[in-house]
């Protein structure tokens, strides 16, 4: 934990209070060598400190606050990314798909259901060597084939003018960047 030294109040603080004459350090005393002993030097104790050290700054004390970082201005244009747009995509995208896989999808689950659940009609004969069952099993691909094609006509015309709209926004976002530079 780091303490503030910078004093938490703007006036300075007080001064500390005299030292009573019976405190204060005791002046150093020679004494007179004796012939047997070392003389050693006395030094005296160590003086009064008279300045007062910095009050801590307590967890709960405020903190000086730093300054905010400067933002920069507000482009006039939307970037890439706008929600709206990505969510219009997705939607038109999601669309897309379920509209193909379940005209594959559907087909092909009806003809599994009628095989199972009505095997006279699949059984029945419609010419001379082809049955119900088998012409609806070699109409599976050109339901296939049209589940294709509704893809492409709902991509052309829903998705990929929507995302078309997007790359050029993208593009003009990235030369007004490359411009601001």
């Amino acid at each position: 934990m780091s303490y503030d030294t910078s004093p938490s109040s703007p006036f300075p603080p007080p001064d500390p209070p005299p030292v009573p004459p019976h405190h204060a350090a005791p002046k150093p005393q020679r004494s007179q060598p004796s012939p047997s002993s070392p003389s050693y030097p006395t030094y005296p104790a160590h003086p009064a400190h008279h300045s007062s050290p910095a009050p801590p700054t307590y967890p709960w004390a405020p903190q000086p606050q730093a300054p905010e970082p400067v933002r920069p201005p507000r482009r006039r244009h939307t970037a890439l990314g706008r929600h709206s747009d990505l969510r219009v995509l997705r939607t038109a995208y999601r669309r897309q798909r379920r509209v193909a896989t379940l005209t594959a999808l559907g087909y092909f689950t009806l003809f599994l259901v009628l095989s199972a659940s009505a095997p006279s009609l699949m059984t029945s004969r419609v010419s001379d060597g082809l049955n119900v069952g088998l012409l609806l099993g070699l109409l599976q691909i050109p339901v296939t084939c049209a589940a294709i094609a509704l893809y492409e006509f709902t991509a052309r015309r829903g998705v990929d003018p929507l995302a078309e709209r997007m790359r050029r926004q993208t593009e003009l976002d990235t030369r007004r960047a490359e411009a601001a530079r």
